[in-house]
């Protein structure tokens, strides 16, 4: 529209500079003829232009209308199918996402499943920790304590024929334990002891004064024990020349072990040895092959008669499987000659029915055979 504009803007001012040299060179009348001559061509010329210009307008945006509809149709398919990628991604990647979030949903259900079994076990590990704590700060409670680990430990190690609980032990006095095992070495004595008090004051000490002091009392109360169980529980004629003095507590064999030599070197010389529930276990576990190797010993006679016995078996199973092959050969020796007569019976069989061939066709047996024929002659 704006050239339209330009176009008819421009004839107009052709046809008004027609119009002033006409009236420059004519008259007024003549000028004013000219003028609108000229005006009348023009505006006709005009209108011809402005209709081409409409026309050549109105085409052009029709092509622009197609080319733009072209356009926006292929962009609505490109949109399309943009659009239902973008879907079909989007669908695919909310599956995912629910299977991966459903996934996970799961492991945390079984994690906190997990996390409230523990916290259970927790509690009840809570509760049992405060119910020794409550069973260990009581003396006799402790004791008991002992004693019940050191029943489980010899129960699981040992028959139930070769020990007894609270055993009478000298002049009546009561062991914790009492193994009894061949001599050597004899009936063992196993006493429980457990110096907490002490062992605690060890720990809880501030400072090296304080842990040396503790240590001294520890190694002091073990020394007690180590002694009273050698008073009482080493029996000569009646026990073996040893003991042992069972400690609960790892913990507590070990301070003995690093710091205090010269406890347990007392416990040597007392020939009161100092187990844990470890080093007791190996020493059940020995105890357990030397009962074994008693029991071998006791039943080595029986052991060798049925050895003897065995050898005696098998003499006869050797006579008998020489007797059995001496048949076997004689019969072999049998099927041999028995295979040797039928062959021989066989033959003459063979031979017979040649005979009997040749009597029946002379011509044809002479002719195969003529050694008959000789035979027969007189």
């Amino acid at each position: 529209m704006d050239l339209v504009f330009a176009a008819a803007l421009t004839v107009a001012v052709a046809a008004l500079a027609v119009t002033v040299v006409a009236l420059r060179r004519g008259g007024a009348s003549g000028a004013l003829d000219d003028a609108a001559r000229h005006l009348t061509q023009g505006q006709a010329m005009l209108e011809g232009r402005l209709k081409q210009m409409a026309e050549a307008e109105a085409a052009a945006q029709s092509r622009l209308a197609e080319q733009m509809q072209a356009q926006e149709r292929q962009i609505a398919r490109a949109l399309d199918e943009r659009l239902a990628e973008v879907s079909r991604r989007l669908a695919e990647g909310l599956d995912k996402a629910g299977a991966q979030t459903s996934t996970t949903i799961d492991g945390l259900k079984e994690r906190l499943a997990v996390i409230d079994t523990a916290q259970k076990n927790i509690t009840e590990l809570s509760q049992r920790v405060v119910a020794l704590q409550d069973v260990l700060s009581n003396k006799q409670a402790r004791g008991a304590f002992g004693e019940l680990q050191l029943e489980d430990l010899v129960r699981d190690a040992l028959p139930s024929a070769v020990y007894e609980f609270q055993a009478a032990v000298g002049n009546g006095r009561r062991v914790d334990c009492l193994l009894r095992l061949p001599n050597p070495p004899g009936a063992i004595a196993i006493d429980a002891k457990f110096p907490l008090e002490s062992y605690r004051a060890l720990v809880a000490a501030a400072d090296d004064a304080g842990r040396l002091q503790a240590r001294r009392a520890l190694g002091a109360a073990v020394a007690k024990h180590v002694n009273d169980i050698a008073e009482r529980y080493i029996v000569p004629g009646e026990t073996a020349e040893s003991a042992l003095m069972f400690l609960p507590s790892e913990a507590v064999y070990a301070e003995l072990h690093a710091n205090l030599a010269d406890t347990v070197e007392l416990s040597r010389r007392r020939r009161v040895w100092i187990v844990s529930p470890t080093t007791l276990m190996a020493t059940l576990t020995t105890v357990r092959a030397v009962l074994k190797d008693a029991r071998m010993r006791e039943q080595a006679h029986l052991i060798q008669d049925e050895v003897h016995k065995l050898l005696d078996d098998l003499g006869r199973l050797d006579d008998r499987v020489s007797n059995l092959e001496q048949h076997f050969d004689r019969a072999a020796k049998d099927i041999r000659e028995i295979r040797t007569s039928a062959d021989k019976v066989v033959k003459r069989g063979q031979r017979i029915e040649e005979m009997q061939l040749s009597a029946d066709e002379p011509n044809v047996a002479a002719a195969a055979r003529p050694d008959l024929l000789r035979d027969r002659a007189p």
